[in-house]
């Protein structure tokens, strides 16, 4: 006979059945019994974040770092406030396909529709940003439910699940049985490409002279990264990544070429326009990728591997679909692909990449020997710092993401955790939490901006209470630095709404605990590094850096991607921002 259990408790026997011994919460009333329950499975860690959007984005970057693993990250809170406040990180892991289920305690199922005190509809309202969601009222359903979620969430293109479970669920007892199977005769996820299309696929490489492959996310999440290797070095092809497919390929790999798109670097944008094929794998041709889309890769073909069959031909028509999982159907295709060397394309980009070089703002700085400490060399410091080492970046969004996407040479994949298609400022350090979870071994690099900090700037008391080896760098220059240089640039330097009047940093850390300290001069970098990495638990780094500084290049939605806004011939004159509450 099947064991007799709560809700509750068979939620947690679901959770453990299913891999899951960290969870990120925050508890409330009609969570309770789970979390009376959770007493019983001390098994299963509990990380109390100190906001339910906190919870949601430690969980998601605990999945991405986890990917190679087949982790599914785990968020829970309560209903009204506490489901609502993670809607935001919901959003962020279904923009990004991170595998996640969110669990949300719901009023007793006799109350649904009542407007009962802290009842939402949080299926509802988590609808358009969830792969599926399940509104749970009888406990017997628990098992099968989560043992769905999972499957779902983990199989095809991951994504988030949310289940919402009915306080009258928690707490009923009912046997508690397991499915051996899961039962999803609509859900099919497409595993193997279609002969045809892999001939055609074949055909157009085998004719092209000026191949890229553009590398996204996709690569990661199906662990694709052997084969992508040995499908641009079988064919001599460069590889440009984007802002989520860094590490597909180790930027140190003669053909990887770096991030594309409105803040990639010259020489990857101008391979793209004048590539005569793209090979697109695991990436939805997204706008900031794209630039004008009219004016996009005007002369290539266009061979798209992807397994959600809805983003072929939404943004960007292509001449051949490979439908299927990214790592199956690159195995599948490899054998047809002939060796190929392309010694004149491969010229063509170095000249243009050198032509970048001479654009660069450390390297300019560096050979001056002067000038301010700006956010790109606080990152290429970084960088070196960390060299060789397993490393851990999670960041915010802003300026100092994009610094980080160009300064900062991923060499592995799951080493950068950012928030890329829903821009979510304040991601950084309660990713770097979650990533500090799923890997006590290694060290987490926090790069935040000072108007993202302060979003979650809470979770600081979670590194703490955890115990996580956690270094935080802030890149201060006093503004919300990607809203004011889109002022700057389109605006006419109107800048409304942009300049942040900051707290002491390095007195906030103190509050909870943490060594902190402030560098101003180009000097002060290495030694500040050095301080991190000599204390094994939270350390903050505040870099105060020139408020106008600007990322290039630049390329706005509206204009084509070889039509770019690049680094200025001559760097223009900044000044750096003296103190937390200067006025630029």
């Amino acid at each position: 006979m099947p064991p007799q259990m709560t809700g509750a408790q068979m939620l947690w026997e679901s959770l453990i059945r299913e891999g899951v011994d960290v969870v990120f919460g925050y508890p409330g009333g009609s969570i309770m019994p789970v979390y009376d329950a959770l007493l019983d499975y001390p098994q299963v860690r509990h990380v109390l974040t100190r906001h339910e959007q906190g919870a949601a984005h430690a969980a998601d970057a605990y999945a991405r770092t986890l990917r190679d693993q087949g982790k599914v990250g785990v968020a829970m809170a309560t209903s009204g406030p506490g489901a609502t406040n993670l809607t935001t990180g919901i959003a962020n892991a279904f923009m990004d396909s991170s595998p996640v289920v969110f669990i949300t305690g719901q009023v007793s199922a006799e109350y649904l529709g009542t407007d009962a005190f802290q009842e939402i509809d949080v299926t509802g309202i988590s609808l358009p940003i969830t792969k599926h969601n399940f509104l749970v009222t009888r406990a017997e359903d628990i098992p099968r439910v989560v043992r769905e979620a999972f499957h779902i969430a983990r199989t095809g293109r991951p994504g988030p699940v949310l289940i919402d479970l009915c306080k009258n669920a928690q707490n009923d007892t009912a046997p508690f049985v397991w499915p051996t199977e899961v039962r999803l005769p609509g859900y099919r996820p497409p595993q193997r490409a279609d002969e045809d299309a892999l001939a055609e696929a074949t055909r157009l490489l085998a004719e092209a002279q000026r191949p890229v492959i553009l590398a996204g996310q996709g690569v990661l999440m199906s662990g694709a990264m052997p084969e992508l290797r040995a499908l641009a070095e079988k064919a001599d092809i460069p590889v440009a990544m984007t802002l989520l497919g860094l590490g597909a390929l180790p930027l140190e790999h003669h053909l990887a070429l770096g991030m594309m798109g409105m803040h990639g670097e010259y020489f990857v944008n101008m391979a793209i326009q004048h590539a005569d094929l793209l090979i697109a794998l695991g990436m939805r041709f997204d706008d900031r990728v794209t630039g004008k889309l009219e004016a996009y890769a005007p002369q290539a073909r266009k061979i798209h591997v992807e397994v959600d069959p809805a983003e072929i031909g939404k943004n960007v028509p292509v001449d051949v679909a490979l439908l299927g999982d990214l790592k199956t159907v690159l195995r599948q295709w490899l054998p047809r692909v002939a060796e190929a060397r392309r010694p004149a394309w491969r010229e063509q980009i170095a000249a243009w990449r050198a032509d970048t070089q001479e654009h660069d703002v450390v390297h300019k700085t560096r050979r001056n020997g002067k000038g301010p400490l700006r956010g790109p060399e606080v990152i290429q410091r970084l960088w070196e710092t960390t060299a060789g080492q397993d490393v851990i970046i999670a960041t915010g969004v802003g300026q100092h993401q994009m610094w980080a996407a160009q300064y900062y040479r991923f060499p592995q994949p799951y080493r950068l955790v950012t928030s890329g298609g829903l821009g979510t400022m304040g991601f950084g350090l309660p990713a770097g939490v979650g990533a500090a979870v799923a890997h006590p071994d290694k060290e987490v690099w926090v790069i935040e901006g000072d108007g993202g900090f302060q979003m979650t700037q809470a979770e600081m008391a979670t590194a703490v209470q955890e115990g996580l080896n956690i270094k935080i760098v802030v890149l201060n220059n006093n503004y919300l630095g990607m809203v004011r240089q889109w002022q700057e640039l389109f605006y006419d330097r109107r800048y409304s709404a942009v300049l942040l009047h900051n707290p002491d940093f390095v007195k906030l850390a103190d509050a909870h605990g943490i060594p902190a300290r402030r560098v101003t001069e180009r000097r002060e970098v290495d030694a500040a590094f050095a301080f991190a990495r000599q204390h094994q638990g939270p350390v903050l780094l505040e870099f105060r850096v020139p408020p106008e500084d600007n990322v290039f290049p630049m390329v706005t939605t509206s204009d084509p991607l070889h039509e770019m806004i690049r680094r200025p011939e001559e760097e223009p004159h900044v000044e750096r921002s003296d103190w937390a509450g200067a006025a630029p």
